[in-house]
């Protein structure tokens, strides 16, 4: 990689450096090793880069690049590719809203993703799922990397930088800078150096299995269903304690995802969750009232004043029953503050389990979330078994997706602890 890497250094530390390793910073990289390929952006020259795939060979390093903050939606705007033999592409997934031809190119070569989950489901509508997974960032976790961001993974394992300064720009910006595009080409550069590293570093440890089958529960994983209310993660929420505000919450937020589904922007770009739950607050009657809270002064808020007191007085007249009420219908265990109140047998059982799943985290050397998810963890202490026992206490682990060996690892202990705890 030395040719493609700017040997100037700096003497500051780079901040995503650890305490402990205050070494020189590492050297930048800051040019493609083949320069910047230009944006395909018709199926002729899609066609041509998946020949290119197709004739290439090992694993294919992905990415994609959304217009969070920016956009309705969680969709691509455009998605970066790298194979050894084939170079780098760059592919424009608005003007080329199918990529099958270059899914059916690649065949079943292993996709390597960097937090495939968040990438996953944009990758999917333009057709380029993948058929074999590595995530490097998941990869990291189960190794008990401190920090699992692609720069410092790069910096940590390859002694590169990444420059990041584009993560959070309008990638629906056309035609995309010059800059914004060698940032993307550079995304995927070192991707699958990073990945034999961390294979590597996995089979070493004795993980490569387990991180097998991680990788083929996150392709396996169903699509996430819609929240029945999605308006009750309106940030603030809390602090709206009546149902007639709890009304005005739901009222302003469909009104405000309508508008911004319309109008192709994300919706806090239309109307803030704080101007939601202020208004929630102070039940405004006239447009005076309304703008004199400040988070309505932002100009597309003011625009559509009409609609958000429109939404209000349409809340000021329903009926108690037709007002939302103050939790939603719960499934699964209550809020685990609850329960040495509610159930002091319960209390004791979650943290009898939990110091079990910290202990074998710590012993092999990952986050807790990572050896065994907290839900399952929780409806396990809540309600477990009628029959505390090793086969029974792996039946409700598989039931709730954990796999073989985080049940190999903690089923065994986790039926000692409920044994012990209900002594």
């Amino acid at each position: 990689m030395a040719n493609v890497l700017n040997s100037k250094t700096e003497e500051s530390p780079d901040p995503e450096s650890t305490a402990s390793e205050q070494t020189p910073e590492a050297p930048l990289l800051s040019e493609p090793r083949d320069g910047i390929p230009p944006v395909v952006a018709d199926d002729e020259e899609l066609a041509r880069v998946a020949a290119k795939f197709a004739a290439g060979s090992g694993p294919v390093a992905v990415d994609a690049e959304r217009a969070s903050g920016y956009r309705y939606g969680q969709r691509a705007y455009l998605v970066q590719l790298r194979r050894a033999g084939a170079g780098t592409a760059l592919i424009d997934p608005v003007a080329c809203p199918d990529l099958s031809v270059l899914r059916d190119a690649v065949g079943d070569a292993e996709m390597v993703l960097h937090a495939a989950h968040q990438d996953l489901p944009c990758l999917t509508e333009v057709h380029l799922r993948p058929r074999r997974l590595f995530d490097t960032e998941l990869a990291g976790r189960l190794l008990g990397y401190q920090r699992v961001g692609l720069g410092a993974m790069v910096e940590r394992v390859l002694g590169v930088r990444l420059a990041k300064e584009h993560a959070a720009v309008d990638w629906s910006t056309r035609p995309l800078p010059e800059d914004w595009l060698r940032y993307a080409a550079l995304d995927v550069e070192v991707l699958i150096e990073l990945r034999d590293a961390l294979e590597a570093e996995l089979a070493e440890t004795g993980k490569l299995e387990w991180a097998r089958q991680e990788f083929a529960a996150v392709l396996a994983a169903p699509p996430k269903e819609p929240r029945p209310d999605p308006w009750r993660r309106t940030s603030g929420i809390h602090r709206v304690r009546s149902q007639r505000g709890l009304g005005v919450v739901r009222e302003l937020w469909l009104e405000r995802d309508r508008i911004a589904r319309e109008r192709d922007l994300s919706p806090g770009r239309v109307l803030q969750d704080s101007a939601i739950v202020e208004a929630a607050l102070a039940m405004p009657r006239t447009p005076q009232e309304l703008t004199a809270i400040k988070t309505f002064t932002v100009r597309l808020a003011r625009r559509y004043v009409p609609v958000w007191l429109k939404a209000i007085n349409r809340v000021r007249d329903m009926k108690p029953a037709e007002l939302p009420q103050p939790s939603p219908p719960g499934y699964g265990p209550p809020p685990t503050n609850r329960w040495a109140d509610r159930d002091p047998a319960a209390a004791r059982r979650l943290e009898a389990a939990r110091s079990v799943v910290a202990e074998i985290a710590e012993r092999v050397g990952m986050p807790t979330e990572n050896l065994l998810q907290p839900d399952a963890v929780r409806r396990l202490a809540w309600s477990p078994p009628s029959q505390v026992s090793v086969d029974s206490v792996a039946e409700h682990l598989r039931t709730h997706q954990a796999r073989d060996w985080q049940i190999e690892l903690t089923a065994a202990a986790l039926a000692e602890a409920l044994r012990a705890a209900d002594r």
